[in-house]
């Protein structure tokens, strides 16, 4: 695959500002000691690769093969470049809106850059992030539903235990809850405060049924609808401010190899 080079590996390693882990561990989700682990990092590129004419958007890493689900004790990594992560935060990407929030505890690698990008995190948030949960939930949600694509899950063990994919619904209400929380406070709290992560652990062990997920993400849509019209949020993130950073920050960068 193009983004797993040596030559991409060797960028993400000597570039890297910010890198930590944002799975279900670092929700406070996790249901055994058998899951993968997923990390998100970011890396200031070289000069040839932004002005010049080679590029790097990002390096992925995984211990399994593509098309592979990965197992216990696996590491899916993927390294952003510091624009590309950039752009994606300012789009409200909530995957990527997670190294900005997460404890220290989880943090496997970070620099002054990274610091200062996660001390200025409200510079980047806006109503445009709450839709942006808000449309990954739906789109989970009518999957779950049969509306979009069918009903093709990659875990039927689940389904045969549970009688539908019980880490696919955790997934779908963990946006809501956390899309409200950020439209509502303007913070992302990680781990998941209780009583939601306590039930979102037993809604993946099966405690709450398919009809109560649904019920329950309903519920979260109707209110983070709501929220994306009158969440004290800006409308738009500070794009002005972003794109001055990022021009100071690479040229310091660049200005110290």
């Amino acid at each position: 695959m193009k983004h797993s080079t040596p030559e991409f590996a060797r960028i993400a390693e000597e570039g890297t500002v910010l890198r930590c882990q944002v799975g279900s561990g670092v929700h406070g989700i996790t249901v055994s000691d058998q899951e993968d682990r997923d990390e998100m990092g970011i890396c200031v590129e070289p000069p040839e690769y932004v002005i010049g004419l080679r590029s790097f958007e990002q390096y992925v890493h995984r211990t399994r093969p593509d098309h592979t689900r990965s197992g216990p004790g696996d590491l899916d990594l993927t390294v952003y470049s510091l624009r590309k992560w950039m752009r994606l935060a300012l789009d409200g990407n909530p995957t990527v809106l997670l190294p900005l929030f997460v404890p220290e505890s989880e943090i496997v690698a970070v620099t002054s850059v990274g610091r200062d990008l996660r001390a200025n995190a409200d510079r980047l948030l806006s109503r445009r992030a709450g839709r942006r949960f808000l449309g990954y939930m739906r789109a989970q949600r009518d999957r779950m539903e049969g509306l979009r694509g069918g009903k093709h899950t990659n875990r039927p063990e689940l389904v045969d235990r549970y009688g539908f994919d019980t880490k696919f619904a955790y997934h779908m209400i963990r946006l809501g809850i956390q899309g409200v929380e950020l439209m509502e406070t303007g913070r992302l709290t990680l781990p998941m405060p209780e009583p939601d992560r306590t039930w979102l652990r037993e809604l993946r062990r099966g405690g709450h049924g398919r009809a109560e997920a649904l019920a329950r993400t309903g519920a979260l849509e109707e209110r983070l609808t709501d929220l994306c019209e009158t969440s004290g949020l800006p409308e738009e993130p500070d794009g002005a401010w972003a794109d001055r950073w990022l021009v100071r920050t690479y040229q310091s960068a660049w200005a110290g190899r």
